[in-house]
């Protein structure tokens, strides 16, 4: 019979950092996604993989080629391990539905088909942070996060009890004075015209920074 523990090791051995299952049941409406489909869906399980501290180090006042192509190559990973975590689950009879780890369905607002932060946050892996990323207690912001929602009865994860405190490192470096005091605060229209900038840049080609990500390690 396959468990919670049984699918928690195969994910690490495959190169995964984070998991956790969330009870999704009270978000799913907020999902970009027919309600028909995910009627039954009410346990979402959610990987986090940790990126490369020296990549981020590299990273000055804007993003990097390299920066680029870990980022990509963490996707990757990401999403082909819940495509074999979703064979799993469908092998023991269970429905699955793996969301990709990084779709953005409404440019605007920087959604995607779900919130990867919010399953995370759900599934005790981290908390919001001003940044409005989830911050891992081990890993900071420095974690790509992917979903797959199920009717398998798994045992949900407790949400944590912290906040970021009086920390603001991910202000300090934020190119776009996005980051206040509070996740509330966060000026997403910032955040999105400076990512415009630099997808701009040669070789990027995509909306990503990874700064206030260099700078939120971690508090354990």
């Amino acid at each position: 019979m396959l468990t919670k523990e049984a699918l928690k090791e195969f994910v690490l051995n495959e190169g995964i950092s984070l998991f956790g299952v969330a009870d999704a049941a009270g978000i799913k409406s907020r999902f970009i996604l027919s309600q028909d489909i995910v009627k039954d869906l009410d346990r979402a399980l959610v990987l986090g993989y940790r990126l490369s501290q020296k990549v981020l180090d590299s990273l000055i006042d804007k993003p990097s080629p390299l920066y680029y192509f870990h980022y990509q190559r963490a996707n990757v990973l990401l999403d082909g391990t819940i495509l074999k975590v979703a064979e799993l689950i469908q092998r023991e009879g269970f429905q699955a539905l793996p969301v990709p780890s990084s779709q953005v369905i409404d440019w605007e607002k920087m959604k995607g088909t779900v919130s990867h932060r919010e399953i995370a946050e759900l599934a005790g892996l981290g908390w919001r942070g001003k940044n409005n990323l989830t911050v891992s207690p081990l890993y900071g912001s420095q974690v790509r996060y992917i979903t797959l929602l199920t009717d398998m009865p798994l045992e949900a994860d407790k949400p944590l009890q912290e906040d970021c405190g009086t920390c603001k490192l991910c202000a300090e470096v934020c190119p776009a004075g996005a980051i206040g005091d509070s996740p509330k605060t966060f000026d997403s229209d910032k955040c999105r015209i400076q990512l415009r900038k630099f997808e701009k840049i040669q070789f990027i080609g995509t909306m990503i920074c990874g700064l206030c990500l260099k700078a939120c390690k971690g508090i354990k």
